[in-house]
């Protein structure tokens, strides 16, 4: 351990400044310097300003130049001098009251300063503490403050306190605020969640309870429904009067005069300067009735429309009520109030929810539908704008407008959804307008379907037209027929993967029919006559996506019955499909009030509506290889994502909307390995070919989704024990427990955050981890126990083995002395000394070997007796004394009288010269002190040595078995001297342990209480 030495605040290398060159500084320096210049000091315990000692004019000089409020008390008297710095601390004091001894600037803090003072001067030692709290009066009134100070003692040049030198800074702010912050945390904490409005105010009580000091007491009431009374939640800090709080209150105006009811009208906080007369129980005649003054605070609904309820909070008689206190409460009351009216929401949203699940079930599949639609957009929305304000790496880089073109197709996507969504309902409602107008439909198709032809190639799609020109122009709604057109590619590029999309329009029999026809995967024959349904969908098709709200086909036959026409359809499984919609020529059929003459919105450009359906086209594509293949692709870096500790870790994200796939695949690459699969099929051939380290997978997908993929990996044996995370866009508890039941290890809701994902795979990895490890170490701990009982059985006998020869050759080595002459001795005498010592070192690790041997067996066995400890110390100080002295230690043996009491002597002997071995291996050449006392019932041994001392954080290790705090290169010895020690001194009921010595060292402290261990 470093040694610590403690200088004195006013040391040599500060020169004292002349008289008179000091007092042209203090002319020339800060305010306080002008202001101890011009008082007139004769007439204080101080003395004239030129007549002051060197030692003060120099603690002054180096008072006034820093910065930090620094504070001088002087003489017995403790006058007081302070900088500039501290003129804060000392408010209306300064300057008129504050040059003059301490008792008179705070008469209120000098019973806790004055003994402090004392015993500084006693001790001669600085002392420190942090955010005290002291009871000061300085701006005419009580307040509650803080202050972090080191009172150091000034010495003069004989050794005697003349007087002490203070830093200290006042942190009244900053206690005061973490206490009002903690409450307001621990009260939105509790209260969050609450069911009921009356839960959420208990546990707003319980939390405001625990700040007595900024809340001395409080009130609770929540409003009746009639809004005419209010209703007693509960209260705080009133004690035996809590059940005198009234417990309904009036709130009409014609109780103006009541407690609650002007607040009532105005919605705004009023002060009651004394509470106590609303309470049911009045104090005896005659006895004085302590004020409780309060601030009544209104509680809002979150709408404004109405006061939930009211709060009654007593105001702190060391506080005022200006400034951040009021602020508080008012916190306090907004807490309150958002959690009373998060909890009257959620009670009007399980009334709406009950109403609801009356709806019939096609609503309740269309809005499952539309929300999984919703949230995948959002999610890829959300987390690339939170990367793009997170990067501070490349704030206007071309990553950021990567991600920015994410978010626009993206954005693309749920625009074209909500519109549709929009035109389906309008449709259905009746509330449709169109504007039907003579068009050239054969060059308008050929316009809309131009758009789709750089993403057919990019599908490796052939995109064909047969548009022949039409005898006459048809009567239609461009708008309309854009989104027909549009949908029925749209629909046809989703189930097409080889060969293409034919779009054919000519006429006949009197309509203009356009045909649509596709090479793709086909629909059954079962499903065909509900294909036009709304919200139905084809289960199990094969697709690019499985995104898709059922509405599409249903919108189109519903905007082809609006031109009086038909929408049809033929299909074969593994062939292809052909949609055939047909709207008849000429205007008879239309309504009148809905034809609009030729030419209008004829040029509006149709790209921008195309874009939508193009871009959601793409996010199918994205960069994926063949369908049926998984997809393995390297990833770049994700910036601003944070690392994750599993480099070599594998991670499989399982997901058909490839831009969801690249942007998951972004935020972990560079963390852990990504691998990416486009559907659960594909996942699962991947999987059982090379399992991952953890599978991250999308619950709705085509062929075979989230929970189909868990459910085939917890069935194989194999492959069960892979974490397993769903990423799904139903919300909400039940969805959640329906994940977790399937044997998911957790469950993701869209949207999330990019934090969020890598916090939940970087869990399930380190959970992986640790389940693999708890398994190698159960394994490892029975091989262990087995080797450390093998250890200890050897070690017992060995021990016993080594002591019959030593006892042996310690007797000849003493034999052998003793027939020495006089002129051998002399000579060997060194030698034999030297020998007789390593003999007594390796009898000592024996015993050590043999204790270790019985405390691993079992609870150490002892030999009480009746011992004088007193003699048995100085015994073993005495045999060590010699050696001690060789090595420069010089010893103090301090002992008042005899310790009787109940030991074992042999164990308490090694224990004592453990204690001193140690204080001369790591302290040679520096003194030693043994003190040994008697302290009510117990004897207390005291061994202080000067040497390296112990780290802090090596003061509990060092009492550990083979814990060492030094190197054993530098220091020998096995590292069991302590322990043993230890456990002989808690065997005896005792405790033993470790401090700092001052100026360098340890002291070591055992205790044992004298009528013997307990039976």
């Amino acid at each position: 351990m470093n040694e610590q030495s403690t200088a004195d605040p006013v040391g040599g290398a500060v020169a004292s400044p002349s008289p008179d060159g000091w007092l042209e500084a203090l002319r020339g320096g800060s305010e306080m310097g002008r202001l101890i210049l011009e008082r007139d000091w004769s007439g204080t315990p101080l003395g004239p300003i030129a007549s002051w000692p060197r030692t003060l004019r120099t603690v002054v000089g180096m008072c006034l130049t820093t910065r930090f409020p620094m504070f001088i008390y002087w003489g017995p008297e403790r006058v007081q001098l302070y900088n500039d710095a501290g003129i804060p601390i000392m408010g209306a004091k300064h300057p008129h009251h504050a040059l003059a001894p301490l008792r008179e600037v705070f008469p209120e803090l000098w019973p806790h300063l004055g003994p402090l003072f004392e015993e500084l001067e006693r001790t001669k030692q600085a002392n420190w503490a942090e955010s005290q709290s002291l009871p000061i009066l300085r701006n005419g009134s009580d307040e509650e403050a803080y202050f972090t100070w080191s009172y150091t003692p000034v010495l003069d040049d004989d050794g005697t306190v003349v007087g002490f030198y203070t830093p200290a800074m006042e942190t009244t702010g900053q206690v005061v605020g973490q206490r009002r912050l903690r409450t307001l945390h621990t009260l939105s904490e509790r209260a969050s969640g609450a069911a009921s409005v009356e839960e959420a105010c208990r546990a707003g009580l319980s939390a405001m309870a625990e700040n007595l000091a900024d809340l001395p007491f409080t009130w609770l009431y929540v409003t009746d429904a009639d809004g005419a009374h209010a209703t007693l939640v509960g209260s705080t800090g009133m004690g035996a009067l809590g059940a005198s709080v009234p417990v309904s209150l009036d709130l009409r105006p014609v109780h103006a005069g009541g407690l609650l009811a002007p607040v009532a009208g105005t919605r705004q906080p009023g002060r009651v300067e004394d509470v106590n007369g609303w309470l049911g129980a009045r104090p005896a005649p005659g006895a004085a009735s302590t004020p409780r003054p309060a601030l009544v605070l209104p509680l809002p609904h979150a709408e404004g429309d109405r006061t939930l309820g009211f709060l009654v909070a007593g105001l702190s008689p060391v506080q005022s009520l200006a400034g951040e206190y009021r602020g508080f409460l008012e916190l306090v009351a907004g807490a309150l109030a958002t959690a009373a009216s998060s909890a009257r929401a959620r009670q009007e949203a399980l009334e709406r929810m009950e109403k609801l699940a009356a709806l019939d079930r096609a609503k309740t599949a269309f809005f499952s539908n539309v929300s999984h639609e919703f949230r995948t957009p959002l999610t890829l929305m959300v987390g690339p704008v939170e990367d793009a304000l997170s990067d501070a790496a490349e704030p206007l880089g071309p990553r950021q407008a990567e991600r920015l073109s994410l978010v626009q197709r993206n954005a693309s996507r749920l625009l074209k959804l909500v519109n549709t969504l929009l035109d389906f309902t309008r449709t259905e409602a009746g509330r449709v307008r169109a504007a039907f107008q003579p068009t050239d439909l054969s060059a308008f198709t050929a316009e809309l379907v131009s758009h789709f032809e750089s993403i057919a190639k990019r599908a490796q799609l052939t995109l064909t037209l047969d548009l022949a020109p039409l005898p006459e122009p048809v009567w239609v709604d461009r708008e309309m027929w854009e989104k027909i057109v549009f949908n029925l590619l749209s629909n046809a590029m989703k189930f097409t993967f080889e060969g293409g999309v034919h779009v054919r329009l000519h006429a006949e029999e009197g309509e203009a029919r356009l045909t649509v026809r596709d090479t793709g995967s086909g629909i059954p024959a079962g499903e065909l006559p509900h294909i036009f349904e709304r919200f139905h969908r084809v289960e199990n098709a094969r697709s690019r996506s499985h995104e898709g709200s059922g509405i599409g086909l249903s919108l189109v036959q519903e905007l082809a019955k609006l031109h009086g026409g038909t929408v049809a359809v033929k299909s074969v499984v593994g062939e292809g499909t052909t949609f055939c919609v047909a709207v008849p020529l000429g205007h008879g059929h239309l309504p009148h009030e809905q034809r609009v003459s030729s030419g209008r919105d004829a040029a509006r450009a149709s790209i921008e509506s195309a874009f939508p359906y193009v871009e959601e086209i793409r996010g199918w594509l994205g960069a994926s290889p063949a369908p049926d293949a998984p997809e393995f692709a390297p990833h770049g870096t994700g910036v601003g994502s944070p690392r994750l500790p599993f480099a070599s870790a594998r991670v499989l994200v399982v997901d058909d909307n490839a831009d969801l796939r690249t942007y998951i695949s972004g935020l972990l690459a560079g963390q852990v390995a990504v691998e990416t699969a486009e559907d659960g099929l594909a996942a699962l051939q991947a999987i059982r070919e090379r399992p991952p380290d953890l599978v991250l997978s999308d619950v709705m997908m085509p062929r075979l989704g989230g929970f189909g993929l868990l459910r085939e990996l917890r069935a194989d044996p194999r492959l069960r024990a892979i974490p397993f995370i769903l990423l799904s866009a139903r919300a909400g508890e039940e969805a959640s427990v329906e994940g977790l039941e399937a044997g998911a290890d957790d469950y993701l809701v869209k949207p999330f955050s990019a934090r969020e994902l890598t916090a939940r795979v970087r869990t399930q990895l380190e959970m992986a981890r640790v389940r693999r490890e708890v398994a190698e170490l159960s394994a490892r701990e029975v091989v262990l126990q087995e080797a450390v009982r093998a250890r200890d059985e050897f070690l017992s006998v060995v021990s016993h083995e080594l002591k019959t020869p030593l006892a042996g050759f310690r007797l000849q080595l003493d034999l052998m002395e003793r027939g020495l002459g006089p002129e051998a001795h002399s000579r060997l005498g060194e030698r034999l000394l030297l020998t007789r010592r390593q003999v007594h070192r390796l009898a000592t690790v024996v015993e050590t070997l043999l204790d270790v041997s019985q405390l691993s067996s079992g609870p150490l066995s002892l030999k009480v007796e009746d011992v004088d400890f007193a003699a048995l110390v100085a015994a073993e100080v005495g045999q060590l004394r010699e050696e001690l002295a060789r090595e420069g230690c010089e010893v103090t043996l301090r002992i008042a009288a005899p310790v009787q009491g109940r030991f074992d002597r042999a164990r308490l002997e090694l224990v004592v010269q453990g204690l001193l071995s140690n204080a001369l291996k790591y302290g040679p050449g520096k003194p030693v002190e043994i003190h040994v006392e008697q302290e009510g019932s117990c004897a207390r041994l005291t061994v202080v040595d000067h040497g390296m001392g112990v780290r802090p954080e090596d003061r509990e290790r060092i009492w550990q078995r083979f814990e060492r705090a030094v190197s054993v290169r530098n220091f020998g010895g096995l590292g069991l001297g302590l322990w043993i020690a230890r456990q002989v001194v808690e065997a005896h009921g005792g405790s033993v342990g470790v401090s700092e010595t001052p100026g360098g060292g340890a002291t070591f402290t055992v205790t044992l209480p004298l009528s013997g261990p307990r039976t």
